[in-house]
């Protein structure tokens, strides 16, 4: 038990990232569901990702100057850097997508937005939940869903790469779809990054 008083602010800046990192990836949901536009949606996706660089900078700055941490420095910094890696992936994504011009989406590539927007709703679960650490069930079924839809990217990655190499000719087509695929697939692991760190956060806080 922390007997001084400590900066809640890490707390807020975990929601606000949390909440960002959903935007974001419901605007790349978007962005494949409503393939027009496209480098505009993009720029409002890199927007996205600046505001949460910006988040994590003012975390590292926090960290340098507060005195009584509500959680153990080293894991503040690896969970915010980790939400600022998720974004990172979803901003490369998006950028392909505009760089490449890419006017017909695919089926796995929608199933993959979907299940990183639903990754990102659980991160965003679970980094909120963190203020309270005695009401560690709810945050640990955050967790878990996050390393289940981590599990059914892999799966969806392995799905579409198999009928990229089976069912297309052009190489360079081939070549752009496979780094899209595994650029959301990396989100995912970010994801799943996150949500590892946070049950480290609650055995040693239990």
């Amino acid at each position: 038990m922390r007997l001084l008083p400590h900066d809640a602010s890490f707390f807020s800046y975990f929601e606000q990232q949390g909440q960002k990192t959903v935007e974001g990836c419901r605007a790349f949901l978007e962005m494949v569901e409503n393939p027009t536009d496209l480098d505009r949606r993009a720029e409002r996706i890199k927007q996205i990702e600046h505001e949460c660089d910006e988040i994590t900078h003012a975390v590292v700055a926090g960290l340098h100057k507060t005195f009584i941490t509500p959680l153990d420095r080293n894991d503040i910094y690896r969970l915010i850097t980790k939400m600022d890696d998720i974004m990172d992936m979803v901003e490369a994504a998006a950028d392909r997508l505009a760089l490449y011009d890419v006017r017909q989406m695919t089926t796995e590539v929608a199933e993959l937005a979907r299940c990183l927007v639903s990754g990102a709703e659980h991160v965003l679960g679970a980094v909120s939940g963190i203020r309270d650490l005695g009401k560690s069930d709810g945050i640990l079924q955050h967790c878990i869903e996050v390393n289940r839809l981590e599990n059914v990217a892999d799966a969806i990655l392995r799905s579409a790469l198999a009928r990229l190499f089976r069912e297309e000719k052009d190489p360079i087509t081939v070549i752009k779809w496979k780094e899209i695929y595994e650029t959301l697939e990396s989100a995912t692991d970010r994801c799943e990054d996150v949500a590892n760190i946070i049950e480290g956060v609650l055995l040693e806080n239990s």
